[in-house]
C-alpha cells in the first residue's frame, strides 16, 4: 500500500478514532429522533410519556459512565500486565484490539446518546412521535448494550494473558510473512548479490526504524529518470543521518531537479522511533523470542512458555520455508525497484539464538529447540536448511558449556541427529 493509505490504516486503529465516530453517531440518533415527525410519513398511534423515557436515559446514561471507567481500569491493568509477564513490545497489539475498542466505543455511545436524549427531552423538543422513535431507539441501545457486555465478560477471561498475547504476536507475524510471500520483496525485484552499485545516494536525515516504505513511490521515481533504484534498508532497519537508504542511476539530461530527487525519495520511507509489525517479518519473530527469554529469567522461571514459543517460531518459519521458493515465481509489480532479499539467517537469529542462549541450562528446552531446527533443517532451499544447521550447531556449543548432567547432553545431541558432525561433539 502507499504511505498515505498506511498513515490511514495506522490512524484507524486508535482507540479514539472508533470511540468518536460511534458517539457521534449516538449524538446523531438522539437529535434525529426530535425531527421524526417532520420526517415520518405515517402517524403513530401510540404516545408515551417523557417521564418514562427520561428515567431510561437517566439509567443509560449514569450506568454507561460507570461501565465505561470500570472497563478502562481493566484494560489499563490488562495492558501493564501484559507489559509485565510477556513485553512491552506486545501492548501495541493490545491496544489495538478491535473487540476491546468497539466495546468501549459501544459504552462511550450510549453514555453520549443518553446525555443528549436527556438534554433534547427536557427542551421539550421531542413530539409523541418524537418520543416513540426515541423509545424504540432507545430500546436498541439496551439490546445492543446487553449483547456488548456478553462479549465483554467473555472476551475478559483471556485479554492480556500469557498466551492470549502470544497468541496476538504469532498472528501479527505470520500475516506480515503472508504479506511478504504474497508480495516478495515488497513488491520490487530481488537484488541480486552481484548487482553494480548505483551511484546516486539518497540518505536518511533522521534517527529511527523504517515502519514503512513506499514501493511504488520510488518505482515513480526510478521511471521518471528512465533507470532503476536499489533500495538499501528493509522495514525494521535503524536508519540515522548519513545511513543510505536508496540508491538511483545519475539523471540522463542535467536539466532535471537534483535538489528535488532526495526529498521526493524520502518521503517514500516512514521512520519511526518503534518498529512496526506490518511490512517487518522479523519483528514480530522478534517479540516472540522475547517472550520466551523473559519467561526463562531466574524472576519468571517458566519454560513451558518458553517451549510453546519454539513451537509458534517453528510453525512460522516453517511458512516461510513453504511459500519462499514459491514466491520467487511472482512477478513483481515494481521491477524498476530491486529490494534486498530477507536472509533465512537473519529470520533464524531473531527466532533462535536468544532461545538457546538464555536456555542452554534447560534440557527440556533444549530438546523442543533441536528438533524445531530438526524439522525446519528439512525444508525449504539449501539456505534455509543450512541456517537451521548453523543454529542447531550454536545451541549444542552453548548446551556443552552450559550443562553439568552428561545424560543430558547426550539427550540433546541425540535430538540433533539430523547434523550428524554436531550430534557426534
Amino acid at each position: 500500500m502507499s504511505k498515505w493509505q498506511w498513515i490511514l490504516r495506522q490512524f484507524g486503529r486508535r482507540l479514539w478514532v472508533r470511540a468518536s465516530l460511534i458517539g457521534a453517531l449516538g449524538v446523531a440518533a438522539a437529535i434525529l429522533a426530535a425531527i421524526a415527525e417532520r420526517v415520518l410519513p405515517w402517524h403513530i398511534r401510540y404516545d408515551i410519556g417523557a417521564d418514562a423515557v427520561d428515567s431510561i436515559l437517566t439509567v443509560i446514561a449514569s450506568s454507561m459512565l460507570a461501565v465505561t471507567t470500570f472497563s478502562l481500569s481493566v484494560v489499563t491493568s490488562a495492558y501493564g500486565s501484559a507489559a509485565s509477564n510477556v513485553t512491552p513490545r506486545a501492548t501495541r497489539l493490545l491496544v489495538q484490539d478491535r473487540v476491546t475498542q468497539n466495546v468501549l466505543s459501544t459504552f462511550i455511545g450510549a453514555f453520549l446518546f443518553g446525555i443528549v436524549g436527556l438534554v433534547v427531552l427536557k427542551t421539550g423538543a421531542y413530539g409523541p412521535q418524537g418520543r416513540v422513535v426515541l423509545f424504540i431507539v432507545t430500546v436498541g441501545v439496551i439490546v445492543l448494550v446487553v449483547g456488548t457486555l456478553m462479549r465483554w465478560i467473555d472476551h475478559l477471561t483471556y485479554f492480556g494473558s500469557v498466551a492470549e498475547t502470544t497468541e496476538r504476536v504469532e498472528q501479527a507475524a505470520r500475516a506480515a510473512i503472508e504479506t511478504r510471500l504474497e508480495l516478495p520483496h515488497l513488491g520490487g525485484r530481488l537484488l541480486a548479490a552481484d548487482a553494480p552499485v548505483l551511484p546516486e545516494v539518497v540518505e536518511a536525515r533522521q534517527t529511527g526504524y523504517v515502519q514503512h516504505v513506499d514501493i511504488a513511490a520510488l518505482a515513480a521515481l526510478a521511471e521518471e529518470r528512465g533507470g532503476e533504484a536499489q533500495l538499501a534498508v528493509l522495514p525494521g532497519s535503524f536508519v540515522h543521518p548519513g545511513t543510505t537508504l536508496v540508491r538511483f542511476r545519475p539523471a540522463e539530461s542535467a536539466e532535471e531537479d537534483e535538489d528535488a530527487l532526495p526529498d521526493a525519495a524520502r518521503g517514500a520511507f516512514t521512520i519511526d522511533h518503534e518498529r512496526s509489525f506490518d511490512q517487518d517479518p522479523r519483528f514480530g519473530i522478534a517479540v516472540l523470542s522475547e517472550i520466551a527469554m523473559r519467561a526463562l529469567s531466574p524472576a519468571v522461571n517458566d519454560p513451558g512458555t518458553a517451549i510453546d514459543v519454539i513451537g509458534r517460531q517453528a510453525r512460522l518459519l516453517g511458512r516461510w520455508a513453504d511459500g519462499h521458493i514459491a514466491a520467487a515465481t511472482v512477478e513483481p509489480r515494481h521491477p524498476q525497484v530491486m529490494v534486498p532479499e530477507l536472509s533465512a539467517e537473519d529470520l533464524f537469529d531473531d527466532a533462535f539464538r536468544p532461545i538457546a542462549r538464555d536456555g542452554a541450562a534447560l534440557m527440556e528446552v533444549q530438546l523442543r529447540l533441536q528438533k524445531a531446527l530438526r524439522a525446519l533443517g528439512s525444508m525449504g532451499d539449501a539456505a534455509f536448511q543450512a541456517a537451521a544447521r548453523h543454529q542447531a550447531d550454536l545451541a549444542l556449543q552453548r548446551v556443552g558449556q552450559a550443562m553439568t548432567l552428561d545424560e543430558d547432553k547426550q539427550r540433546v545431541r541425540a535430538a540433533a541427529g539430523f547434523h550428524e558432525d554436531v550430534a557426534q561433539r
